[in-house]
């Protein structure tokens, strides 16, 4: 969903106008990142456009489950659930007046 949001969002224009300019290479750590990687071998003709994007979602989901476990090793975090905007809210009140 995250990586449908971006392309929805306009990634395919940006990233295209930054392979377009000749510079840019998949060496640089820019270009090696989650959806620029996947991106850049569309653009670049290795991949089709089916591939790239099942490719950029599956990178996305593999990123998002190591954020997970860094930030659980975190013993101070406080989880918000983003469906309960009403007790997220009243959870930053507490956390910031203690």
């Amino acid at each position: 969903m995250r990586f449908h949001q971006m392309l929805d969002a306009g990634f395919e224009t940006e990233a295209r106008a930054l392979f377009d300019r000749g510079d840019l290479h998949t060496d640089m750590p820019a270009i090696r990142c989650v959806g620029y990687r996947q991106m850049w071998s569309y653009l670049s003709g290795e991949i089709d456009y089916d591939e790239m994007v099942y490719r950029g979602i599956c990178a996305t989901r593999q990123l998002a489950k190591r954020q997970m476990t860094w930030l659980r090793g975190w013993g101070s975090v406080q989880w918000l659930d983003s469906d309960k905007p009403g007790e997220a809210l009243d959870s930053v009140i507490q956390v910031v007046s203690a």
